[in-house]
Parts: C-alpha cells; structure tokens; sequence
C-alpha cells in the first residue's frame, strides 16, 4: 500500500535480509554514496555512480520525498516518468533533517560513506551540521560534493532552476529562430551537464583519495558549467568580442550545418569540408555550386547561406527524407531526418546500441529505462533496482546499520 504524503506517514518497508551494500558488481563497487540531493543534476549524477556498481543510498524528506515524485503527467504504474528517468540502482531512506535524531543518523550515514552529494542551497548543509567540515572531520577520506545554481558567493541565495539558468546564462539568447523570441532547449540540459561535470569531479576526487587517503570538498554550480558547455560560443565573445546570437538551426561557423527540407519531411545536413560539400552538390544534381565563387569555400558558405540553403532546398524537394538519407551517407554525406524520440530510440535499437534496458525490482515491478551511456570491456554497468516507489521507504538508522565502517 502507497502511504499517504504528509507529514511524518510513512509506512515502512521491510528491511532487506542481506548486507545488499556487499552485492553490488562493477567498477565502483564497494563505494558508497550519501544523496542527499534532489531533482535531476544531483540524482543523475548519482544514477549513473550506481550504474557503476556503487552503493547509493537517496536521502528524501519524510513528507513526500523528491519533489520529482509528484511532477507529473506522464505518469507509469502511478510513478512520475521524470522521477524515473535518474533514479534507479538506489536504495531511499525517509530522513527529516529538522529532527536532531534524523540528523544524527545522517551524520553517521555521512561518516560510513566514500562520497557525499547534496544540492541545497549554499549554506543549508552546513546550518544542519552536515556541511563539508562536519562531514570532513568524521570522515577525513569523505569526497563531498556540492551542487548549487550560482556558487556559494554573492549568487548563494538564487534559486538554481534549469530554465532560470538557460535565461540569465545566455543559452536561450541563442536558442530559437533569428529574430524570434528566445527559446529554452527541450530538456533541462544545464542540470545534465552540471551532473556529468560533478560525475566527473567525483571520480577525480576518489582517485586522489585512494592514491593519498585525503578527501576533499567538491563545488559544482549550474552557472559555470552552463558557461563550460557553451564552449565555442563563449569562446567567440572571449577572444573575438563577437557576441553570439540566436540562428535557428544553422551553425554560426559552418553551412550547410542546419535542417533543410525534403519532398516530404525536414533533415539535417551537417556539411564540414569543401569534399563533403562537393560530393552533396554532386548527389543532388547541382555540382556547379561546388565551384560557384559565393560557396567554395566554407566562409563564403557560411556568408551566402540564405542563398545557399534556398538551392539545396530547392533540389531537395525532387525527393522524399527516406531516398537522401539513403543516397547521401552513401557518398559520406553526414544527414538524417529529423526524428521524434519514438523514432530515435527505435534507430538506436536497429543500430545495435540497445538503447533500453528493463529493470524490475523485488515485486516485479519493470521500469524501462535509457540505458547507461558508457560500454566498459571488463566491468559493465548492471542495472539491479528499479527506481523506489515511495511504499518501498526504508528508515534511515537502519539502512546505516547495514553499512561497512569508514576505513581507518
């Protein structure tokens, strides 16, 4: 039975009958982590730690957990999709860290593991007495791991929402139509990024720590990986003083690199030398633009591409998406249509990449899931618990009594 949500009703699960935290396979096996966050960049970073075989247990509120769980539709088996999607290989734990029993036991939680992530605002973990020097002075080999929207400086008290970040970080001022109102990107990619840049500061960390024995407070925010991410656009404002600006789907220093239209349907083209460019004009019946003086070369390209891309188009329509796509990577041509999410997890699944993988929990209960992105040759990713419903809680003291030790 799903316990009701407010505050303090919890029903409790059973407690596993084995030591589960000695089970786990992979490379990460035997680490443990401390989640205290919630949403996506945290927990994504975690999932992906757990795919590794590492020992996650997710720390949520007792009145109703990670907000996640109630953002919804779409919903499956009375679950949200979106809690879903970061969630599985963990093990949850009701804690209200208002209480000082429930802090004492996350504090011990924090003391029994090899990593630490939270995402609070700057400064509320340590208000609790579980912030990094709290943490630290328990567990000195501890890697603990901050994520914030802005820094835990004069940006501490912002709220850290994926769109807040795509506006006041300059990616919807280049996302959308020239001209058009700014766009946000279709999924919360600042938090993906965040959480692939803690990922990746994590495993940094627990390397030193096994090399040295020190552990060490990790700061990620959303803001300075949003500017990371941007990469060659911030690049062009730093050493140019260009500062970039919203071009649809063309690429500011590539054409033809944009959607351009079929008989049927849109595609992409993705053209980055004068060869492909040659063999493209070829293919299409039109070769003298290849030697027309406005498209020889990629900066003349990228000047006339109003031009250009009206002539594409204009052999385009001779045929349908399917007979380019075809025709076109023959010649080594970079294209493919412009596909919906049902469609690209099937064209993944036909190119062997076997995109999805179904993990099904002690009831029988099976979460579909995208699978982990990365092929490891001896110590693969398992997938081992599907994500927690909330009627599968457990209580924080006793999920630490199951827990090794800290190393000496």
């Amino acid at each position: 039975m799903v316990p009701a949500r407010g505050k303090g009703a919890v029903s409790w699960a059973p407690m596993p009958s084995l030591p589960w935290s000695s089970a786990e396979e992979g490379p990460l096996a035997g680490v443990v982590v401390a989640d205290f966050s919630r949403v996506l960049a945290g927990p994504y970073a975690t999932m992906l730690l757990a795919d590794m075989g590492a020992t996650v247990v997710k720390v949520e509120r007792p009145d109703g957990g990670d907000d996640t769980r109630a953002w919804g539709p779409p919903w499956s088996d009375g679950l949200s999709t979106y809690f879903q999607a970061v969630n599985r290989n963990k093990r949850s734990v009701a804690c209200d860290l208002s209480s000082p029993g429930d802090r004492r036991a996350a504090l011990e939680l924090c003391g029994r593991a090899d990593v630490v992530v939270e995402n609070f605002r700057a400064g509320t973990m340590e208000r609790l007495g579980l912030g990094p020097a709290d943490v630290l002075a328990v567990n000195p080999r501890v890697v603990f791991c901050s994520i914030t929207g802005f820094g835990p400086g004069a940006g501490a008290d912002l709220p850290g929402y994926d769109i807040l970040l795509q506006a006041v970080g300059g990616l919807m001022s280049i996302t959308g139509e020239a001209g058009g109102q700014p766009m946000k990107v279709g999924v919360a990619v600042v938090d993906v990024v965040a959480g692939l840049h803690a990922l990746a500061g994590i495993l940094a960390a627990l390397r030193h720590r096994d090399a040295t024995g020190e552990g060490q407070h990790l700061q990620v925010n959303l803001m300075t990986s949003l500017l990371s991410g941007l990469v060659n656009q911030v690049s062009a404002y730093l050493n140019a003083g260009t500062v970039p600006r919203a071009l649809g789907n063309s690429h500011p220093s590539i054409a033809p690199y944009e959607v351009v239209r079929a008989r049927d349907r849109p595609l992409v083209l993705a053209v980055g030398n004068d060869r492909q460019f040659a063999a493209l004009c070829d293919e299409l019946g039109v070769g003298r633009l290849a030697s027309d003086p406005r498209f020889a070369s990629n900066a003349g390209r990228v000047e006339h591409r109003e031009a250009l891309v009206a002539l594409l188009n204009q052999a385009l329509a001779t045929a349908a998406a399917d007979e380019w796509v075809r025709r076109l990577a023959a010649r080594g041509v970079a294209c493919g249509t412009v596909n919906g999410i049902d469609e690209a997890v099937e064209l993944a699944a036909r190119l062997g990449l076997e995109p999805v993988v179904a993990v099904r929990d002690d009831r029988g209960r099976v979460s579909r899931q995208a699978r982990h992105p990365i092929w490891f040759s001896a110590t693969p990713a398992t997938y081992r618990l599907a994500p927690p419903t909330w009627d599968q809680v457990l209580r924080i003291e006793e999920v630490v009594s199951l827990l090794p030790p800290p190393d000496p």
